[in-house]
């Protein structure tokens, strides 16, 4: 038996720019990524209604923890303009102490007061 990884790293990707910078922005600030990284542009070939189509797109990879991924999963799916946007999560096997603490730190709720 497995156990699942404590951190994931999310992946989706966008068409412009300016979309994946307000992704980022919006998941991080809501603690949901302790981190978002952005590589631009990629190329994409991918089926799609029956054909084949390229387009120019943003990867944005954010680090976080398995017990925020649903709240994450669900933020993406909200403020994404794809009908299917990519939502990939990829376990994080390992990791030093130090990064892997301060994902931990940045993704956990705030308490209310």
């Amino acid at each position: 038996m497995t156990t699942p990884s404590a951190w994931l790293t999310v992946l989706t990707t966008t068409d412009s720019e300016e979309k994946a910078q307000e992704l980022a922005q919006g998941i991080v600030e809501a603690r949901l990524a302790a981190c978002a990284q952005i590589s631009a542009p990629v190329t994409s070939v991918y089926r799609w209604q029956n054909a084949i189509e390229t387009a120019e797109e943003w990867q944005v990879l954010f680090k976080t923890t398995s017990e925020r991924y649903d709240e994450l999963e669900a933020h993406i799916q909200a403020a994404h303009d794809y009908e299917t946007p990519e939502i990939i999560a990829l376990p994080v096997v390992r990791g030093s102490a130090a990064y892997l603490g301060w994902v931990s730190a940045e993704t956990a709720p705030i308490a209310p007061l």
